[in-house]
């Protein structure tokens, strides 16, 4: 049993740190993240010129090939430094590249797959709506009803990721009422953001200021009949895949932070002298260390096999869950010691632990509450549903 990395996947982390310590090192995001609601464009096309945002898409359609362990590799890199505005990059690659490449026809492959591997064109994921949180489809209200050469949407959505940038949004709509279970009569959309009838808000936030998340209004907007992804009245049995793919990404985010945090760690023991010694000599501070390390191989398990069982194409949900639970737990933890190690600069705006603890807060919340990807892991357990 091989846990290392393959020589072209070792080869590609050490060519995507040297991007991250050139383009974007821990001091230059500290400052892009301040910037509250405005987005780093500009890190957005550093990374197509990288070709990062090709990663994962088929060569065929313009992509540089590679797998969702490939996604994770790059992500894990990014975050390290880059934290939650690593993000830019994974709501593309999940939102966009992976979906369309997973259910989208061969024409809309062709017309979508070489603009986001460009970097041409941004994607956002829309299927949260205001009154239900994680319970997406038992307060689904946002309709679809079918028109002549399309569709006319009405309703909310909320915690769309870079929606008020993006040039698409993957919506999940109701498009049938009389359904026999809620899971059935819902389709997914690839809705323009310049639509007539669509407006984006941005939501002030604790963390990740500048990667904006939006409420979105939709007055009856038409997206016409090539722009339905997948079958209609199909969207949660194949939005699954996308959700699983989005749980791998973000505990590979978190497990990102947990690496910077433990190089801060690490840096902040070594120099701080107090009481005549260094602070690494610390037998409690010590402790908070090994706990960071071991949650780090954990959360590393965990989302490589996810990853792994994904690009495999094997059943991957309660893997991604125990991952994305694993890895977010283990940041928050560990950025929270780090701001204990650091005493009172810990809360000083200008380290970088504060900002790792920020975002890393988020995603014991989202995309799914652990609490929630528990009540999950149980049920394919076999036990009876909890909710």
């Amino acid at each position: 049993m091989d846990f290392s990395l393959t020589e072209e996947q070792e080869s590609f982390r050490k060519m995507v740190r040297a991007w991250v310590e050139k383009e974007c090192p821990k001091d230059v995001a500290l400052e892009m993240e301040k910037q509250e609601f405005q987005y780093p464009h500009e890190l957005f096309d550093k990374m197509a010129e990288a070709g990062f945002h090709g990663i994962a898409i088929d060569e065929a359609y313009g992509g540089s090939g590679g797998t969702e362990l490939d996604q994770v590799i790059l992500i894990r890199e990014l975050s390290r430094s880059l934290g939650g505005q690593a993000w830019i990059w994974g709501i593309n690659a999940f939102a966009g590249a992976k979906s369309v490449g997973y259910y989208g026809t061969e024409e809309q492959k062709k017309r979508f797959l070489p603009e986001i591997a460009d970097g041409k064109a941004k994607f956002a994921i829309a299927v949260t709506e205001p009154a239900g949180g994680t319970d997406l489809l038992g307060v689904l209200k946002t309709t679809a009803t079918q028109v002549d050469g399309g569709w006319r949407i009405n309703g909310q959505k909320i915690w769309s990721t870079q929606a008020h940038v993006a040039d698409y949004l993957l919506l999940l709509a109701r498009s049938e009422k009389d359904v026999a279970k809620k899971t059935q009569g819902t389709t997914l959309f690839l809705v323009p953001r310049e639509s007539a009838g669509l407006e984006t808000r941005q939501i002030p936030k604790l963390g990740m200021k500048n990667v904006g998340s939006c409420e979105v209004f939709l007055d009856d907007v038409f997206v016409p009949d090539e722009l339905v992804l997948g079958e209609p009245g199909q969207a949660w049995y194949m939005l699954l895949k996308t959700l699983n793919n989005e749980r791998i990404i973000m505990a590979a985010l978190a497990l990102g932070i947990l690496d910077g945090v433990i190089e801060e760690a690490l840096r902040y023991l070594d120099e701080r002298e107090v009481f005549g010694k260094k602070l690494g000599q610390m037998q409690v501070l010590q402790h908070y260390v090994a706990d960071m390390l071991i949650a780090q191989k954990n959360a590393e398990l965990l989302v490589y096999n996810a990853a792994w069982r994904q690009s495999q194409g094997l059943e991957c949900g309660m893997e991604a869950n125990m991952a994305k639970v694993v890895a977010s737990e283990g940041a928050v933890s560990a950025a929270d010691h780090g701001i204990q190690m650091f005493g009172g600069m810990g809360y000083a705006l200008e380290t970088q632990m504060q900002r790792y603890w920020r975002d890393a807060r988020l995603y014991k919340i989202g995309p799914i509450a652990n609490e929630m990807a528990r009540n999950s892991i149980a049920e394919m357990a076999g036990l009876p549903r909890s909710f």
